[in-house]
């Protein structure tokens, strides 16, 4: 008696993402989709516009398992360990904050400023670097600026490290409210993306609840006290006619701004919209002479 077996069929990917994505929009992740190729990418190794060339291959393996533990709400990027930011590709994971699309708009002001800046080689210092994003987005988009980055926390050092490797950024490890006394009044442009969230307030996703951390989130009881200190301290830094941007929550266009209007030395004191309309960064610029004191 002969008996034939039949091969298994193993589920390709084609057949495979839509339930993915079913997954993960039951557990209200934003962006289901994308996260599920995504995922999908990174578990067969190939960037995304090669996917397409891979969807009647098996399931690759571990895709399963990085599914159910977006679906858990862990961060995207903490699965991948990278963070897609304007022109670059981050580290990033436990311990560091992971940049937002939101910020991207916080580089384009930054950069419009610089293209005033009066010196050949533009002095920029970013308080409060985290992963290196904004720095290591303006030293990239703009080489001939000399760019600091200040960090403080020994848990985010190392993902800023990592990602400044082979970029001309100068690194600091330094509070931002004391950092670099030597270039007082040599600062073109000081940027910041602070902690903005107050204290007793809960982050409505459960990304930012649960994995960011919260020396990057918190600041005091109206979420202005490290804004308070970039004041300080840009107003330290910057020589007269530099500018000053800050990143805010969106619930902050009016006090953000008015921490700089009220702390005197500031003029040209305005507020952005980030791409969807909503307030996300305030400039200001060093005022001169008698106003600056």
């Amino acid at each position: 008696m002969t008996v034939t077996s039949t091969p298994t069929v193993r589920p390709t990917l084609r057949s495979a993402l839509p339930a993915a994505v079913r997954e993960l929009a039951e557990a209200q992740v934003p962006s289901p989709r994308p996260d599920a190729e995504e995922l999908a990418c990174f578990a067969l190794g190939v960037d995304r516009r090669s996917l397409v060339a891979h969807l009647d291959e098996p399931v690759p393996a571990g895709f399963g398992d990085l599914i159910r533990r977006r679906a858990q709400r862990v961060p995207l990027q903490h699965l991948t360990g990278r963070a897609y930011f304007r022109t670059l590709t981050l580290a990033v994971g436990p311990g560091v904050f992971v940049p937002r699309p939101e910020t991207e708009v916080v580089v384009d002001t930054a950069l419009h400023l610089l293209g005033g800046a009066p010196a050949p080689h533009p002095v920029v210092v970013d308080l409060g670097a985290g992963s290196g994003a904004i720095a290591l987005s303006i030293a990239a988009e703009l080489p001939h600026a000399v760019v600091h980055a200040v960090e403080l926390s020994d848990d985010v050092w190392p993902w800023l490290a990592r990602n400044a490797v082979g970029s001309p950024v100068r690194l600091h490890q330094a509070d931002l409210a004391e950092c670099l006394p030597e270039l007082d009044g040599c600062v073109d442009l000081v940027v910041s993306n602070p902690p903005y969230i107050p204290d007793d307030a809960v982050p409505c996703d459960p990304e930012v609840a649960r994995h960011d951390p919260s020396v990057a989130l918190y600041s005091g009881a109206d979420g202005l006290d490290h804004i308070r200190s970039v004041q300080r301290s840009a107003r330290r830094l910057l020589r007269p006619g530099g500018w000053v941007v800050v990143e805010h929550a969106d619930q902050q266009g009016d006090s953000a701004p008015a921490v700089f209007r009220g702390a005197g030395g500031w003029v040209d004191v305005d507020d952005h919209p980030d791409l969807a309309g909503r307030p996300r960064h305030l400039v200001a610029r060093r005022a001169a002479g008698e106003e600056g004191r």
